[in-house]
């Protein structure tokens, strides 16, 4: 099987309501991440891309939803969710506040 890459593995942060809580709450960041990535490959993703050491990684498959495209029927992709949990002290900071 062939190495994946950064890019391939973190494909973006999903911030809701629901995880900004976890933020707040238990340090723990959401991710979409890539249907092909394990929990190793994430933990050492985040760790090298961010700086920060990762305590937990727990992942989520969802499957796509059959959906109408005018009078065809189509699937949207299938999708991955990973919930990383960070070490105390450290925290993601995704939007940065500007100092004028």
């Amino acid at each position: 099987m062939a190495e994946l890459q950064l890019h391939d593995i973190l494909i973006r942060p999903l911030v809701t309501e629901k995880s900004v809580g976890l933020e707040d709450d238990q340090n723990t960041y959401v991710f979409q991440v890539g249907r092909d990535s394990n929990k190793h490959q994430i933990k050492s993703a985040i760790e090298g891309f961010f700086g920060v050491s990762v305590d937990e990684v727990r992942t989520a498959t969802y499957r796509g939803k059959m959906k109408r495209f005018g009078r065809f029927n189509g699937k949207r992709s299938n999708w991955k969710k990973a919930y990383v949990r960070l070490a105390d002290g450290d925290t993601l900071d995704f939007f940065p506040a500007d100092e004028d």
